[in-house]
């Protein structure tokens, strides 16, 4: 018996794997590009599971926060609450304040003086008992004058800075880092000791209480705790709360938006790359048909061929695989920190289980790919296998294809490669797939990105307009902060209309009141002035025209169960204003939208800090000269304008970039998959390449013959796979809208024009030229008599 390092069928299995680098290397490479893919579409998907849930646990969250007035609770009363009869763990009291913050100088992105949104800052360390804080960016805080913002809901960056004129000498905040909250129960957080510097004159800091209950899995569950709570405190002491499953309820409804796009394409990537290893392995030991004659002629069994050409498979696949799971990792690490940020999770990279399967699944399908054929050729009869020349002779359908294509008015190199590929139809068609498969990708992955983009631009409608007046006075106009009345609402759009360079403005006005037979309040936007340039998009029906009339998103019609055609009746205090429903809008709020006029039986009172104005301008006016000039003009009133600004959507803003590098692993997978085809097509023909070089046939004409024999084939594919891509963009988007409680407007799902319809099309032959071209140079560089030679 041979000694190990002897065995003549382990020499064989190296002495294939180091002779034949090239097919060594792409199949190396397609294993560790599909795995790679498949690790990382498969731990998106499973990151996508229950991400909120696994925070939760993480982050130690907490079911219920209460804020609680400072000027009414003392510090032992607030303990008390740590021994109402359901409460299993308790944190705070933390200081807590509502500033009106400003940009300070010296920004990157925002004007010096414009106004922010009201800021709910906290004063509490990084961790505690319950809802740790993770920082993400930056650090942090470590002195005076800083603060942490949200992580993915931040309007400012690292550096920024803010300024509280409110606060006794305008103290000025740095923005010193980025933390994630599983209860986003802040807007910011201070060092405790902040706080009496940020606190204006006469005004007593509230305080925050978080609370971890046994029984807080449903709303009932919650409203029965936090009506516990609120008994053991004075009466009216209690300001608010915020329940875990508000936050709950949002981030399921951002990772099932993640579900349905990242089940295709895992679907497609799965497929394309389990079809690719399996023409690649499969061809691989096809064309080593000659070398298995030799073996059975020196005596070789056809087991032991069979176990030699598995070996040459096995080996760059699992070195493949092995980097594929490297490489996959690696990425999850800033493609599932995008993702974490839109679903409130927290990272807990690829599961090891996910790190075993996908490998195994793979080099599974390496084995069955390469079985077959290796035992058909096991099977040969040693002289069928020795007989002289590579390349099979092509059958009737392959005669029949260059006979046609010779008749075609083209040169005549050029109508060789056009029949190439019939010559092996199997090979052919499976190569087609491939590129089928990558033009499909790359049409779903567009069309996604560009209607996601859509849908972005729509929901940013509820802040229209190039300019937005809000009710805080400007920041060194020595007006001093108060709470605006309706004379000063009337004063400002007087204002506004005669402002030169207004084209159109309508107040706006957010308010909250009960919906007839429904329990709760409902969220209404009323709208005062013409509206209608200032509509956001409409998924079905129209924009109001007149009170009485409303629109509304799916959120608030599947709520209350009523349809566009129906009338819902507002109350408020015994006093009612039945509305009718004209149309849909797309939004993902649970909310109502109508006219101001709508709502004037109701009487409701007015909350000066939700009335904003939004304003349009003629064309050619200069923002920035038209915001001084009316923000000038509005100081006496206690407003002052912005520039108008859409949120960033970081769910767009995920899956957009997650879609890029879907999209671009699902065409390199093709473009090896090509590669590899025409590669052996190539060498399998060499040597009726070389009869054709001493007929004549130049390098350029042989570079073109080679790319015309897979040009047919992208073309087919760009033709077959484009509108199965957009099939799909129509089913999956459709389904992510639904996940997220809204419907998508038909004019979003109609981003396929001309123009970019004529490149898709044409994409399928790029790819399949870009897979062609290294095989097309290296046949053109061969010499003619070394090709001769070749067996």
């Amino acid at each position: 018996m041979s000694r190990k390092g002897n065995n003549p069928l382990g020499r064989i299995v190296r002495a294939g794997v180091s002779r034949k680098r090239v097919q060594t290397l792409v199949m190396t490479l397609t294993t560790m590009t599909a795995v790679t893919a498949s690790v990382l579409a498969s731990g998106l998907l499973v990151d996508s599971q229950g991400p909120y849930q696994r925070a939760f646990a993480a982050e130690h969250g907490a079911h219920l926060s209460v804020d609680v007035s400072g000027t009414a609770v003392d510090a032992g009363q607030l303990a008390a609450t740590a021994h109402v009869a359901g409460v299993t763990g308790t944190a705070g009291p933390y200081p807590t304040l509502t500033l009106h913050p400003r940009v300070a100088p010296g920004n990157r992105f925002m004007p010096a003086g414009d106004p922010m949104e009201a800021t709910t800052v906290v004063g509490r360390p990084i961790d505690g008992p319950l809802d740790d804080l993770h920082v993400t960016e930056g650090h942090w805080l470590t002195g005076p004058g800083q603060i942490v913002l949200p992580d993915g809901h931040s309007p400012m960056a690292i550096g920024d800075r803010m300024v509280v004129p409110d606060a006794p000498g305008h103290p000025v905040l740095t923005v010193v880092g980025l933390a994630a909250s599983v209860t986003g129960t802040a807007d910011g957080w201070v060092a405790p000791q902040e706080i009496p510097a940020l606190t204006p004159p006469g005004t007593v800091p509230d305080e925050q209480m978080l609370y971890r209950f046994a029984h807080a899995d449903s709303q009932a569950e919650v409203a029965a705790d936090r009506a516990a709570v609120a008994a053991v405190l004075p009466a009216g002491a209690t300001l608010g709360s915020t329940s875990y499953l508000d936050a709950e309820q949002e981030a399921d409804r951002n990772s099932a938006t993640f579900v349905p796009f990242l089940v295709a394409f895992g679907a497609l990537g799965l497929f394309m790359s389990l079809l690719v290893i399996g023409v690649v392995v499969s061809g691989a030991v096809t064309a080593g048909r000659r070398r298995i004659g030799i073996l059975k002629a020196i005596g070789f069994s056809p087991a032991q061929v069979v176990r030699a050409y598995l070996g040459q498979a096995l080996i760059p696949a699992t070195t493949g695989a092995v980097l594929g799971v490297v490489l996959g990792n690696l990425l999850s690490i800033p493609v599932m920190g995008i993702a974490d940020k839109a679903l409130r999770s927290v990272t807990l990279g690829i599961p090891f289980w996910l790190d075993l399967a996908v490998p195994l699944v793979t080099l599974a399908a390496v084995t069955g790919a390469a079985l077959v054929p290796a035992r058909r050729a096991g099977g040969l009869r040693t002289v069928e296998a020795l007989a002289v020349g590579r390349t099979e002779q092509a059958g009737r359908f392959g005669r029949s294809a260059h006979s046609r294509a010779s008749r075609l008015p083209l040169p005549r190199w050029a109508t060789l490669g056009l029949a190439l590929p019939f010559g092996r139809p199997a090979r052919s068609a499976i190569t087609m797939a491939a590129v089928l498969l990558g033009t499909v990708g790359v049409t779903f992955g567009v069309g996604l990105a560009l209607s996601l983009n859509q849908v972005a631009q729509g929901l940013s409608h509820d802040r229209p307009g190039a300019v937005q007046v809000l009710p805080f006075p400007p920041l060194g106009s020595g007006v001093k902060a108060r709470l605006v009345n309706a004379a000063d609402l009337d004063a400002a759009g007087s204002a506004i209309a005669a402002q030169p360079g207004t084209a159109g403005s309508v107040e706006i006005t957010t308010a909250r009141t009960a919906v007839a037979g429904k329990p709760g309040q409902t969220q209404v936007i009323g709208y005062r002035g013409d509206s209608g340039w200032a509509s956001m998009q409409i998924v079905s029906g129209r924009w109001f025209a007149a009170p009485g009339e409303a629109v509304a998103p799916k959120a608030f019609l599947s709520a209350y169960d009523v349809h566009v055609g129906d009338t819902v009746t507002l109350s408020e205090n015994g006093r009612s204003a039945p509305v009718k429903l004209v149309g849909e809008v797309l939004s993902v709020d649970n909310e109502l939208l109508t006219d101001a006029g709508s709502l004037t039986p109701l009487a409701l009172p007015l909350v000066p800090d939700s009335v904003t104005f939004a304003i349009e301008l003629k064309p050619g006016t200069d923002p920035d000269a038209y915001i001084s000039s009316l923000t000038h003009a509005l100081a006496p009133y206690g407003l002052s304008a912005i520039p108008s600004g859409g949120n960033i959507n970081i769910t767009v803003l995920a899956m957009d970039s997650l879609a890029t590098i879907l999209t671009l692993m699902l065409v390199t997978v093709a473009g090896l998959g090509v590669l590899n085809t025409v590669l052996l097509d190539t060498r399998e023909r060499v040597h009726d390449l070389g009869v054709l070089k001493s007929l004549g046939l130049k390098p350029r004409q042989t570079v073109g013959m080679v790319l015309a024999s897979v040009s047919v084939t992208g073309l087919v594919a760009g033709a077959v796979g484009v509108p199965i891509g957009i099939l799909l963009q129509r089913t999956v988007l459709p389904a992510m809208a639904g996940a997220a409680g809204t419907e998508v407007p038909g004019a979003d799902l109609d981003v396929f024009h001309a123009p970019l319809l004529l490149a898709l099309l044409a994409g399928g032959l790029v790819l399949a030229t870009l897979g062609a071209l290294a095989p097309a140079t290296w046949a053109a560089r061969a010499r003619t008599a070394t090709a001769l030679r070749t067996e």
